[in-house]
């Protein structure tokens, strides 16, 4: 009989970050469903079934992944979280919600911290897998970057949070440059950012600059020869690239950033990425083999190990999952279900 895998997904992101995962699901000859209970589910393939609570109760997954915070308590199956991006250096980067059963986590540094909160708490386990949205991309990825293009492209990217992004900040020397004609311009944003934002941005298109509107932002890294942000979990994914990022008053600068805290700085900082100096790029190659070791394309292959993994040890955690009654009660009411949940 094949395995049932459910994927659940609350923001639109989620398709990308999952459907790597339904891949390898599919290829080791297995089933898998989704259930949204926020945006994203307009956006399946006819072939990427969609269930309700009662279907989803009916069908018995033997796991239910998500890169969400929080999950259904009442869906049947292992609880599995494979996060929706890097830790960025925003402050709660882990939250332990206490609905999982095993984390699926992207790198050592993710590994490390959730592995010492899994001995304190004793309720969930962890596994380092690597992070399944990247395999399509990673298993097509040099170990060189390709060289810079004529003209140079320069992909612009914000998170949504008004205290870290600096959309609103740089939007004058974006507009400024992208009117120049040395350089081409992508701009693209975190889902969730202001759309008065989204706007102004968008209004600045021309013949050098467009506005992507793609779910997933990693098909637009090989068309760009550096990424210019704030403080997003996106630009760590850019760095696998072994391209630069400029940032503006990155949470956690390093060497692997050029980062910048004024404006006036933002053009000199594009130009010094542009020109590849070697001890930025040996630094870049080096945090991306401390962030994400795995190119190999085949993380969403060990996310399902690791479940089965987990299974093949009992599928239990030395204790119980807090009672959660509040963090309950509200996915309840927002999927709209108050039905039995002999599965707590």
């Amino acid at each position: 009989m094949p395995r049932h895998y459910l994927l659940y997904g609350s923001e639109r992101y989620a398709l990308a970050i999952l459907r790597p995962i339904q891949a390898a699901i599919r290829a080791r000859g297995d089933e898998a469903a989704w259930f949204f209970d926020g945006p994203g589910a307009e956006d399946l393939a006819p072939d990427e079934p969609l269930l309700t609570v009662e279907q989803v109760r009916a069908w018995k997954p033997y796991a239910v992944i998500t890169s969400s915070n929080a999950v259904p308590h009442f869906f049947p199956g292992v609880k599995v979280e494979t996060f929706h991006g890097f830790d960025a250096g925003k402050p709660r980067h882990i939250y332990i919600r206490g609905f999982f059963d095993l984390y699926c986590t992207t790198g050592p540094r993710d590994t490390a911290a959730f592995s010492e909160l899994a001995r304190k708490l004793g309720h969930f386990s962890v596994v380092e897998t690597g992070f399944p949205k990247i395999d399509p991309f990673m298993s097509q990825l040099g170990d060189e970057p390709e060289p810079v293009r004529d003209p140079p492209v320069i992909l612009y990217h914000s998170t949504f949070s008004p205290s870290w992004s600096a959309a609103g900040i740089l939007y004058d020397e974006v507009k400024r440059l992208s009117r120049t004609g040395e350089w081409r311009w992508i701009v693209t944003f975190h889902p969730k950012m202001d759309p008065e934002m989204v706007a102004r941005y968008r209004a600045l298109e021309n013949e050098y600059l467009r506005f992507a509107d793609n779910d997933n932002i990693l098909e637009l890294f090989g068309q760009v020869d550096v990424m210019c942000s704030d403080t997003s979990s996106a630009l760590n994914e850019f760095l696998l690239t072994h391209k630069p990022v400029v940032t503006f008053r990155n949470r956690r600068p390093g060497p692997q950033l050029i980062d910048i805290d004024d404006p006036k700085d933002f053009e000199p900082a594009i130009r010094r990425a542009l020109s590849r100096p070697p001890e930025l790029m040996q630094a870049i190659r080096q945090f991306a083999a401390e962030l994400h070791p795995y190119r190999d394309g085949r993380s969403a292959e060990r996310v399902l190990d690791a479940i089965d993994a987990f299974v093949a040890a009992g599928g239990r955690n030395p204790r119980p999952k807090p009672l959660n009654l509040w963090r309950k009660f509200k996915i309840r009411k927002r999927i709209g279900y108050w039905g039995p949940a002999r599965w707590d």
